[in-house]
């Protein structure tokens, strides 16, 4: 069974910076892809980012140059650097990991709260 585990989420004052990181339980065999993902309030969940298993990394357009994702296979770990935060970063972000296979797991989610 495959469990994802977020941490790193806060609050933080607007051009501060987060960290979160989301771990893998399970078997990492067969990922094709890893992905962050948040949800503000009143609005749809949308992909921030995402690193397929050969490396390539997919920014959302909002975040490009300000957020950085990343992983390590022998920490079963993915990672989200966000720098220059903004107040419209405020929401509930979720790690994805997707298997060849098809099958999809989300973690619980990990509130970020940037003031102005």
């Amino acid at each position: 069974q495959v469990q994802l585990v977020e941490s790193g989420g806060g609050y933080v004052q607007a051009g501060g910076s987060l960290s979160l990181s989301c771990v893998v339980s399970g078997t990492i065999f067969g990922i094709s892809r890893m992905g962050w993902y948040r949800q503000a309030p009143g609005k749809g969940r949308e992909l921030v980012a995402f690193i397929v298993s050969g490396g390539s990394t997919n920014y959302a357009d909002s975040v490009k140059g300000r957020f950085t994702i990343s992983r390590n296979h022998a920490k079963n770990t993915m990672y989200l650097q966000m720098n220059s935060l903004k107040p419209e970063d405020t929401a509930v972000y979720y790690c994805n990991v997707q298997y060849y296979a098809g099958a999809d797991y989300w973690g619980q989610g990990t509130q970020v709260t940037v003031s102005s």
